[in-house]
């Protein structure tokens, strides 16, 4: 059970507050409190939380309104919660749309795992190439879907009509939860999210193109952290700020900041054949979508530290590397192999 502990009220008597942004139409009333003086209120109009150098503060209490003429400043505990809380000025529960990374806890089972993150069995099965007879094992993480449904890496020729169609779901919903622009805002090697969707009798076929190990060249300097993972990945931790580079020759298809289905900050790049390589959890993104790349080439810098724009999901700075339409060739070597970007 959640508590608000409240740390104290202030009134304003001649300030308008406006209940959709929360916001007070007119701060004289605000900034005759001794936290803000020495602000000049004809200047900041609007703007309710600001510091003495005239920036606005990182992190300002969270407000609840009283009676329409007061704020109270308000503390929620930081505990993690499987459910997400509605906002504080009244908004009902609010729908999770990120994928994120679970850690098995002692005693943790598959159907209280789904309970707790409010998904079906399939979809908790499903996401994680598993069966109800599968065996897990405290540390283990496993990748949860923030609605019961399923994933669909995209591939070439993929429209989201026929997306929809095949997993009998809703294109507005995929729409919605992926944050697409469109129907057409999507890339081969995109991964969606797709609400309530079910799995046809004849699962959607990955057809594999076959590359020697050596076509992939080693994207970064660092060190394995996590095997094979979260479709055909590797993990490599470097230091936030190591560069990235092409692995192979190509084009990029995606150079995209933001969350991403986990991914954080991401880089696409299609190699031809419908085999593409994707890095995420970066830093900064180097190159743009539609640019021609040569192998080695700089398409950006480590990202990935948690707190950081565009992490995702992430416990410490380093590349997420995949490819899609082929085997990755990073994927058999042991954790904490060293490796050397390859001039």
């Amino acid at each position: 059970m959640f508590g608000l502990v409240y740390f104290g009220i202030q009134r304003f008597p001649k300030a308008n507050i406006d209940l959709k942004t929360g916001y007070l139409s007119n701060v004289q009333a605000a900034i005759s409190n001794p936290v803000f003086k020495d602000i000049d209120a004809s200047s900041k109009e609007g703007v309710l939380f600001f510091n003495q150098q005239e920036a606005y503060l990182l992190e300002p209490p969270e407000l609840k309104i009283i009676q329409n003429d007061s704020l109270a400043a308000v503390a929620t505990p930081r505990v993690l919660s499987t459910k997400v809380l509605g906002a504080i000025f009244g908004q009902g529960p609010q729908i999770r749309k990120e994928i994120i990374e679970y850690e098995v806890q002692p005693n943790d089972t598959f159907n209280s795992i789904a309970q707790n993150f409010d998904i079906s069995l399939d979809t908790l099965l499903l996401a994680n190439d598993l069966t109800k007879s599968s065996k897990i094992k405290t540390g283990q993480k496993l990748i949860i879907l923030p609605v019961s449904g399923l994933v669909h890496i995209v591939k070439s020729g993929d429209t989201l009509s026929e997306i929809a169609k095949t997993y009998k779901a809703n294109v507005d919903d995929i729409i919605e939860i992926n944050e697409l622009s469109d129907e057409n805002d999507i890339y081969i090697a995109d991964i969606l999210v797709i609400p309530n969707g079910v799995m046809p009798k004849k699962a959607p076929s990955y057809g594999e193109v076959y590359l020697a190990d050596s076509y992939f060249k080693f994207p970064v300097q660092g060190r394995i952290t996590q095997t094979l993972h979260w479709y055909n990945g590797v993990d490599i931790g470097a230091s936030c700020g190591t560069p990235v580079f092409a692995a192979a020759p190509g084009a990029v298809l995606k150079a995209k900041y933001g969350w991403n289905a986990g991914g954080g900050n991401i880089v696409t790049i299609s190699h031809g054949s419908g085999v593409v390589s994707y890095y995420g959890h970066l830093q900064s993104i180097k190159v743009n979508s539609g640019e021609s790349i040569t192998v080695g080439q700089l398409i950006g810098w480590v990202g990935g530290q948690p707190g950081m724009a565009g992490a995702g999901i992430s416990s410490g700075c380093h590349l997420h590397f995949t490819v899609i339409g082929a085997k990755n060739p990073f994927g058999k070597l042991p954790f904490g192999y060293q490796m050397k970007f390859q001039q």
